[in-house]
């Protein structure tokens, strides 16, 4: 598929996850085969004032090609410079926030709470759209709750405004990650516009993949929880989606080899004192299911050096393999 002039090759995008899917998480990604990524959203308004979080927020790298950056807020012109500015650090695809689902957010009148303001989605969709010369695409919710659910309404509104695709999460505000998803108004969204629709909500493996794709005619899947502390969910959906091969996970050595790969170029993008504490809740995803992992998630949480790390990932490779002998 292609997001304006944006080739994407393959069959899975990484989810633009606040405080997950950093610069270390989204190059690890693409290695492991992320068809696409999407950087963590950014204030607008901080954007405009020059504020450094935000910078680093919208920094891509050569290493995580094709990306997007995502931008949120509920003023057109301020949404326009901002995406003006997040120019300048390189990103292929603007990313307009229209889905989050977080108080902080929503509570201010950007992320989800614009699927209740449509008009007012739609000016800021098409002032971003006129202020920059790359594609703008927009990612949003199946709509505010269970009486209001109007993805079609907005996703047609935005295809007018210029935008190139749209990501739609199968669920409401209301919902925030609580089951349901409904692939049936991705479907509907799918078959309301022209312009490609990414489909998002609970996308783990190859097989939900498949499902994602095959019930909704989605042109790519999206995903955000199922890539926690498993980066080479990429690689398992690609192949199940090539051939029908099913990759299991790999061992745990390789597990840890991943993670301390991770939190290494963690701790070289943001230094050690921030990159060990952000280190903490990755590393008590990648040991999720691993024996005795209640005990290492207590120890994760007073990690404090990348020496700590290794030799809790060493002790977790000698528990699974005492336990597989046993």
């Amino acid at each position: 598929m292609n997001i304006g002039n944006v080739e994407i090759k393959g069959f899975a995008a990484l989810a633009p996850m606040a405080g997950v899917a950093d610069r270390a998480f989204r190059e690890l990604c693409v290695e492991y085969g992320a068809a696409y990524v999407v950087g963590e959203m950014a204030s607008s308004k901080g954007i405009a004032m020059n504020d450094r979080k935000s910078a680093g927020l919208l920094a891509v790298s050569p290493k995580e090609r094709p990306a997007g950056a995502q931008i949120f807020g509920d003023e057109p012109g301020t949404m326009a410079l901002a995406a003006v500015s997040a120019l300048r650090y390189g990103p292929d695809v603007i990313d307009i926030n229209m889905g989050c689902p977080a108080p902080k957010v929503a509570g201010n009148g950007g992320g989800s709470a614009l699927m209740k303001r449509p008009e007012l989605a739609w000016r800021i969709a098409e002032a971003c759209v006129r202020a920059v010369n790359v594609p703008v695409t927009v990612k949003m919710r199946s709509g505010w709750d269970a009486d209001s659910v109007n993805a079609v309404e907005l996703a047609v509104l935005c295809e007018e405004a210029g935008v190139s695709a749209l990501t739609v999460h199968g669920r409401t505000r209301a919902q925030m990650y609580a089951p349901p998803v409904n692939l049936d108004v991705i479907r509907e969204v799918k078959r309301a516009v022209k312009i490609p629709v990414i489909g998002n909500g609970d996308v783990v493996d190859g097989k939900s993949a498949a499902q994602m794709l095959l019930q909704t005619g989605c042109d790519l899947v999206m995903v955000g929880r199922g890539a926690l502390g498993r980066p080479w969910v990429f690689g398992q959906i690609n192949a199940y989606l090539a051939d029908g091969t099913v990759v299991p996970d790999p061992p745990i050595g390789e597990r840890m080899d991943v993670m301390l790969r991770h939190i290494e170029r963690l701790c070289e993008y943001k230094g050690a004192y921030i990159g060990m504490r952000e280190a903490r809740k990755h590393a008590a995803w990648y040991i999720k299911g691993v024996r005795n992992a209640a005990m290492y998630r207590n120890e994760i949480g007073a990690i404090s050096s990348m020496d700590e790390l290794r030799a809790l990932a060493l002790r977790v490779i000698r528990d699974q393999e005492s336990g597989n002998r046993e």
